[in-house]
């Protein structure tokens, strides 16, 4: 779906408007088609672009930061490079509060775009409730600084309104002819906002959330370390809707690891783990729906982010 280029947007006119595809090899027959959403088309590679504009403009709006103040944020990396972008692209720095326990290419591309990265260290490189608490205390010191404005994703109601667009695409994209859509939730911002686009013009929408099996918390598990990194923070979100969920899916980490490599030697979609977990619960979604109706999912980011974490290789 193509849009007009807005005077003065620059390289932020690229985001949005991505692909949505069917997947062919990895859908078992008599199931329903599934189809995904190949946000690494994104300019940073990541879905997480739309949730970054959308922050920055509604914070401009506000008049809450001006030219040459300080972004900060808390980040597993795929929003600290999505802020990166926009604040290069604005006129802004970013300093980005991140952790060993997130891969390498992510720090490395924040550095590129300008940002500032600072570490919190983690427990032999785990994913915890812990963790990600520290790296949001840590934040909270640094945005108290004068010219500092904390994005705070995970309070952040504007960055919902970023996802809105994603689900109108998908029902243009697919023609309306959508039964269920599938996303792992981090923030929670990407499944209701899609959901939301989309429940506008198909209010029957079945909407299910997935989250990693060893940290369950939206299904009443207990918080617990996993490896599929931007998902699963270890706590309920703040801004978690469960009444706008119908199911929530548990994927395990090795699962979701096993299914990316399938994408990308089966399908040709080189992306990251938790697009990988995507695919696993929209499977068994389709599955349970059969042959006649269609799920959608989406590949949030692209395998080049965690080429150094295992993920890909021997």
């Amino acid at each position: 779906m193509a849009r007009a280029v807005e005077a003065g947007e620059g390289v932020l006119a690229g985001i949005g408007s991505t692909p949505l595809i069917e997947l062919r090899k990895v859908v078992p027959p008599g199931s329903a088609r599934v189809l995904a959403k190949l946000e690494f088309a994104n300019p940073t590679g990541s879905m997480k672009d739309r949730m970054a504009l959308a922050a920055i403009r509604a914070a401009e709006a506000r008049g809450d930061i001006s030219q040459g103040d300080t972004v900060v944020e808390y980040t597993a990396g795929t929003t600290g490079i999505s802020l990166a972008l926009v604040c290069a692209a604005k006129g802004y720095r970013l300093h980005a509060v991140f952790s060993d326990a997130f891969s390498n290419e992510k720090r490395r591309t924040m550095e590129a775009l300008g940002a500032t990265v600072e570490d919190v260290p983690s427990d032999r490189g785990r994913i915890t409730e812990q963790l990600i608490k520290a790296m949001i205390i840590r934040a909270g010191e640094l945005s108290a600084e004068p010219g500092h404005w904390a994005c705070d994703q995970l309070n952040n109601h504007d960055a919902i309104t970023g996802y809105l667009a994603l689900g109108q695409e998908i029902w243009q994209q697919s023609y309306g002819r959508v039964d269920a859509f599938v996303q792992f939730v981090g923030t929670a911002h990407s499944i209701h906002g899609t959901a939301r686009g989309l429940r506008g013009h198909l209010p029957g929408l079945r909407v299910i959330a997935v989250e990693p099996a060893e940290s369950a918390v939206l299904s009443g598990g207990p918080t617990g370390s996993h490896r599929i990194e931007g998902t699963g923070i270890g706590f309920i979100p703040p801004l978690w809707e469960p009444a706008e969920v119908d199911a929530v899916e548990r994927v395990s980490s090795e699962e979701a690891m096993a299914m990316s490599r399938r994408l990308a030697r089966e399908e040709g979609i080189f992306a990251g783990t938790s697009s990988g977990g995507n695919v696993v619960a929209a499977l068994r979604v389709a599955e349970q729906l059969g042959p006649d109706a269609t799920v959608v999912t989406v590949m949030v980011d692209s395998g080049f982010r965690y080429l150094s974490t295992g993920l890909y290789g021997q």
